[in-house]
């Protein structure tokens, strides 16, 4: 995993630099195509010596939704040409650092044993954002293992609730 944080680094600050007038635009692209190049079947049919570089690029783009513009359609083939395809969702990952960084935000990932209404997750943003002291990009995922309460990701920093983890302090506390 270090080795495909140390490959993607480069490419994604060229990427922030190269793109500093639109991040917002170019994270939407690059998120989208982060999600493409995690297909396992699409790596495999990139890794097969039969297919060109521009089989590939045509295949890739037929599949994003939206019309990359031209500075994706530059990104993808670099990518492509540097058999880099690998990389993309690493790359997406650490250009969002990077603009996350720059506009004082961070992402941060709610794991939850149940749904949460938007009420609620409005309360719980706004409470997460002074807990961290920092504006929170909110994603929620479900956990029904956590039995109840929430687990929050944001980097590696780790707030966690839920009744899983209290129960296994329990459990030590009491064999301890």
């Amino acid at each position: 995993m270090a080795e495909l944080a140390t490959i993607a680094r480069p490419y994604a600050e060229a990427l922030f630099k190269a793109q500093a007038a639109d991040l917002s635009g170019a994270a939407s692209w690059l998120d989208e195509l982060a999600a493409i190049a995690q297909n396992t079947q699409l790596l495999e049919f990139a890794e097969s010596p039969k297919v060109s570089d521009a089989q590939l690029f045509d295949l890739i783009s037929g599949v994003v939704k939206t019309a990359l513009p031209e500075e994706g359609q530059n990104y993808l083939r670099l990518v492509i040409e540097n058999r880099r395809l690998v990389a993309v969702p690493e790359i997406a990952q650490q250009f969002r650092a990077l603009k996350n960084a720059q506009s004082g935000t961070a992402d941060a990932t709610v794991f939850s044993a149940f749904p949460i209404d938007a009420t609620a997750l409005a309360d719980l943003s706004s409470t997460l954002e002074k807990r961290f002291a920092r504006k929170l990009h909110l994603r929620v995922e479900i956990d029904a293992s956590l039995i109840g309460g929430i687990r929050v990701v944001v980097g590696d920093e780790v707030l966690d609730t839920s009744v899983k983890t209290r129960l296994e302090q329990m459990k030590a506390a009491l064999t301890a």
